[in-house]
């Protein structure tokens, strides 16, 4: 199976596929693509150095240098280890295909087949949208504005005609960067769905354990052949687990300056919404400060979900008929118990582990720097 054929993964990878970010990479698609947004970013970067008079404008330059320096990085990293990246698709594809053939685990691999899709899908729309919100704002408002604030030395942005070939030159750069930005979070996400679908089919496999080729554990059925079902097992949990440290060392160090980053941002946007009079203005760093909240959630949820799963794998084998096994296979399933006990995480910079607890901190501590800036702004 393609890498692109994968059901689970097929939406983010074409996106990928179409960009030339995967594969053989074509000059021409970075020319109109990746290259073009990443100058765009520096120039936001000479912006933000040069406008420390308004509060306002400050912010909103800032969260939006943040965000296409966040995509330019993730597509960067992207490029740079796509070797990576295809060798873990193409194992991903692999293993779906091994899933689908199985008619028990089938149903679970269907319903998360249609959650990832659904997500990557609702994802590119979402973020289709709300690119759509960035570059129609600046006609709402007095006075003449760009989608993104930008420096280019020498040259008066505001001028005609400079100041409408910029305006449609960034309308057209929105939709590229919106493709390198909206599919890592989906390509995660969809991973740790496929682990969820993984860690079920361990589950059952481990429930059912002793019950195949028509014997029950009290008919007294063959301690070798139970012995290699239990080893089939024990290599499939290995299995998931290298499944899950790979994943991780793909998204941990991007997920650490995303903490850091949109922890900040989320802290700055809320401060000015506070401060904000203007209905526009406040419709508008609503949908930044949502976006936010939405790519981080999407992150923080499903990383919590694989490591809730990983941590039932011992239910599995205790609900099981393992009374009935023989002392030598009852030692080996409390090995695998004691090793489920260790749960499979997704680190934010290899240090602190990903779940719903570490997201709620996260917002609270940007809610606390929040409230102190508006002490000391009032």
């Amino acid at each position: 199976m393609l890498i692109e054929e994968c059901p689970i993964i097929g939406v983010n990878v074409r996106v990928w596929l179409f960009w030339s970010y995967l594969r053989r990479p074509r000059l021409s698609r970075f020319l109109v693509g990746c290259i073009p947004v990443a100058v765009l970013n520096v120039f936001q970067f000479l912006k933000l150095y040069s406008s420390w008079g308004d509060m306002s404008e400050l912010i909103i330059n800032g969260y939006f240098t943040v965000l296409y320096f966040n995509l330019v990085l993730r597509t960067s990293f992207l490029v740079i280890n796509r070797r990576k990246f295809e060798t873990f698709f193409e194992g991903v594809a692999a293993e779906y295909a091994l899933l689908e053939k199985n008619d028990d685990i089938r149903p679970v691999l269907e319903r998360y087949t249609r959650r990832g899709r659904m997500l990557s899908i609702s994802n590119l729309w979402l973020g289709a949208f709300i690119s759509a919100c960035f570059v129609t704002y600046p006609l709402f408002v007095p006075g003449r504005g760009l989608p993104y604030g930008v420096t280019i030395p020498g040259v008066d942005v505001l001028a005609t005609p400079t100041y409408q070939l910029v305006f449609v030159l960034q309308v057209y750069l929105t939709f590229p960067a919106c493709c390198m930005y909206i599919p890592f979070t989906s390509f995660y996400a969809t991973c740790t769905l496929f682990a969820l679908v993984q860690i079920a089919a361990l589950k059952q496999r481990l429930g059912r354990l002793g019950r195949h080729s028509g014997t029950v554990a009290t008919t007294g059925h063959s301690p070798s052949a139970l012995f290699a079902e239990l080893k089939e097992c024990l290599k499939y949990h290995k299995q998931i687990i290298q499944y899950v440290h790979d994943l991780n060392s793909l998204v941990t160090h991007l997920c650490l300056l995303e903490f850091l980053s949109f922890g900040m941002m989320l802290c700055a946007l809320l401060f000015l919404l506070s401060i904000s009079n203007q209905l526009a203005q406040m419709i508008m760093i609503g949908s930044y400060i949502f976006m936010i909240l939405s790519q981080m959630f999407a992150f923080y949820w499903h990383a919590n979900e694989v490591l809730e799963q990983s941590l039932g794998i011992g239910d599995a084998i205790y609900n099981g008929a393992w009374p009935d096994f023989e002392e030598p296979i009852r030692k080996r399933l409390i090995l695998i118990i004691a090793r489920a006990q260790r749960p499979m995480v997704i680190k934010v910079g290899n240090v602190y582990p990903m779940t719903l607890e570490m997201f709620q901190k996260l917002l609270n501590v940007s809610y606390s720097y929040f409230t102190l800036l508006r002490r000391v702004y009032n």
